[in-house]
């Protein structure tokens, strides 16, 4: 089954809507922003580069001057610029396209008493300002710049892109800035950081372990500011900013340990994305880390990453009872921990509840699927149920419901253990090698020689998506181009295949709908040889005793069923766990809204007090500043909660 823009389809014919072009409901189609030209017909050299940026920054500088009124933009930005802000000029994030836009935000900014300030940056050799491809394709260019910026509240960074015109001038075509501290309210990192015992202090009787224990349990009175739901990447990553901005956190998981939302998944899952991407908040992984982290070994670091952030968790805790009060703008939340044989209950009144229970949201599982009960294998589940092949079970047959990452990794598995594995596709997939993509888009960036990992992802964030999307049309092309082997293998083996939306590749997929794509590891070369079958082109029709029917007349004999059909949207998990009329009150998550910023992830949710967070390791070490940034703003009075 799949589902198409909140349709669901397995009996009825298919859409015409391509797969490569499916998005969560409800979200806005993302078009790509032509890039503008080199309308200069002077290259400027490093030292040119430097005096040029220098200029515009003085420019940029004296339109916010108090008492600006005319903002005329025209000397310091192109007609179509696009400016990508996070939290520097609004609470919120925003895209804004074309110099109107743009103008209408900075007065607004000005008439309600905010100053800014910009200074260049070019502490390391790699932000100097340069003239550089603005395209993936280099056809292209621009002087890229990094700065630093203050307002009257914070201080944040970010990076220009300059474009020359035909009057040899050069104005911004994308900038991007990104806050990072609140004034009074740092981080307590490298200068500013606990000093832990000293010498001559009278500490009393208890030393750092009670205190920690006290801190963890929440004893003496002590009451949570804040309560995340689940312990993945996305708990502990939030958890961790927000400790560092002394906002007390508790965080609860259902599971016995941090780390089994990955311990307790297939045996034989490795992550996709490599080290370099994948690094988490103030912790690096060790240097021997492997490339592909195994998922065991990720559920280890978890536990590990807990206990040296000093994060209060607990785990076998489940949330029983919740209101929210609108007047007092706080919840009141019952929870249940197991405690050895006890069941302890505490109520806690937190001003924010954190939904970070996965970005996909609870499974997606066809159990109306006609004759579903009538199965009589040796199993039937979802792709989260599965925990590996039955031993001794050689020549059975598996087939697997669904053309992901799951789906590929799982039939994978079913085949090393000698089952006769047939997976059914039910729409087109995006596949790509994942060392291809590496060297594609990550080379120089998110490498053993690239900078460090907070700068690599300024410079990955600081595109706005519209003008993204169009680069990654061209690194598509090239990665395409580099796989045309195997994926000439799959297509002869009938695996339906697309290139993402408006072919614009696996980013923009992910972002879209959060699936539809397979980073390849090794499954592509079993299908195109053959020695996984693929059954393409067909909804399912119902299920017997022994088999899997499909619309078209086939039937697939079958020992084991998996469905890897995927996950719903983060708000169905939120109606599940809240209920409807918080459900209702929220927005849409994923997919794109109008300006092209991800929707309800990691920005006020539609609820006051309740916030969605998730994603995948990267994105989470990347928003959970900021989110953390908009819960503390809330707790010192620069924003209503």
């Amino acid at each position: 089954m799949i589902e198409l823009n909140g349709v669901k389809e397995h009996n009825e014919s298919p859409l015409k809507i391509p797969a490569s072009n499916i998005m969560m409901p409800g979200s806005e189609p993302l078009s790509s922003l032509p890039l503008p030209g080199d309308g200069a017909s002077h290259l400027p050299d490093s030292d040119e580069s430097s005096g040029i940026c220098s200029e515009w920054i003085d420019t940029v500088n004296d339109l916010f001057k108090t008492g600006r009124e005319d903002f005329d933009l025209s000397e310091a930005f192109i007609e179509g610029a696009c400016w990508r802000d996070l939290l520097c000029l609004t609470w919120d994030f925003h895209t804004l396209q074309g110099r109107n836009n743009i103008k209408d935000s900075l007065k607004e900014f000005v008439a309600s008493g905010r100053k800014i300030k910009f200074e260049l940056d070019d502490s390391a050799d790699y932000k100097q300002p340069a003239f550089l491809p603005l395209d993936f394709d280099g056809h292209e260019h621009c002087i890229q710049a990094w700065f630093t910026f203050e307002t009257d509240i914070g201080r944040g960074r970010g990076i220009v892109k300059l474009v020359g015109e035909k009057d040899e001038r050069f104005r911004a075509f994308t900038i991007f800035t990104t806050l990072e501290e609140l004034k009074g309210h740092e981080e307590m990192t490298k200068n500013r950081r606990p000093a832990g015992v000293k010498d001559g202090q009278d500490h009393g009787p208890a030393n750092w372990k009670d205190k920690r224990v006290a801190e963890q349990n929440f004893e003496d009175g002590r009451e949570p500011t804040v309560l995340i739901l689940g312990a993945g990447q996305g708990g502990l990553t939030l958890a961790a900013r927000l400790k560092q901005l002394n906002v007390s956190t508790l965080v609860i998981d259902r599971n016995d340990r941090v780390g089994d939302n990955w311990r307790n998944r297939y045996h034989q899952l490795v992550l996709h994305d490599s080290v370099w991407y994948d690094h988490m908040p103030y912790m690096s992984f060790p240097p021997n880390w492997p490339k592909f982290t195994p998922k065991d070994k990720l559920a280890e670091w978890f536990e590990y990453y807990a206990m040296a952030m000093e994060l209060n968790i607990w785990t076998s805790t489940n949330l029983t009872e919740f209101s929210w009060s609108d007047k007092d703008k706080q919840w009141t939340v019952t929870i249940e921990r197991k405690k050895g044989d006890q069941l302890e209950k505490r109520t806690f009144n937190p001003r924010h509840v954190v939904l970070a229970t996965g970005h996909s949201g609870e499974p997606s599982f066809p159990s109306d699927i006609k004759g579903i009960d009538d199965f009589k294998g040796d199993r039937l589940v979802h792709s989260s149920g599965f925990d590996g092949p039955k031993p001794n079970s050689k020549g059975k047959k598996a087939v697997v419901v669904g053309s992901c990452n799951s789906g590929h990794d799982i039939a994978r598995d079913y085949y090393e253990h000698g089952y006769d594995v047939t997976m059914v596709q039910r729409s087109s997939t995006l596949v790509v090698n994942c060392e291809t993509v590496i060297d594609v888009t990550m080379k120089g960036l998110y490498d053993e020689s690239g900078p460090p990992t907070e700068d690599a992802d300024l410079l990955n964030y600081s595109l706005p998506n519209p003008v993204a999307k169009s680069n990654h049309i061209q690194s598509t092309r090239e990665i395409l181009r580099r796989d045309a082997e195997i994926l000439k293998g799959l297509a002869a083996a009938g695996f339906a295949l697309d290139s993402g939306p408006d072919e614009s590749g696996l980013w923009f997929k992910y972002l879209s709908r959060g699936g539809g794509y397979y980073i390849d590891v090794g499954t592509s070369s079993l299908i195109a040889s053959g020695a996984i079958s693929i059954a393409q082109g067909s909804p399912i029709s119902h299920l017997t005793s022994s088999a899997l029917h499909l619309a078209d007349g086939r039937s697939l004999p079958a020992d084991e069923i998996v469905f890897a059909t995927g996950y719903k949207n983060m708000r169905d998990t939120a109606r599940k766990v809240f209920g409807d009329e918080l459900a209702d009150r929220v927005g849409d998550v994923w997919g794109f809204d109008k300006e092209g910023e991800t929707r309800g992830m990691w920005r006020p949710s539609g609820h006051p007090g309740f916030w969605f967070f998730g994603g995948n390791l990267a994105l989470c070490r990347f928003y959970s500043r900021l989110t953390a940034l908009q819960i503390k703003a809330r707790e010192v009075g620069l924003v209503d909660v």
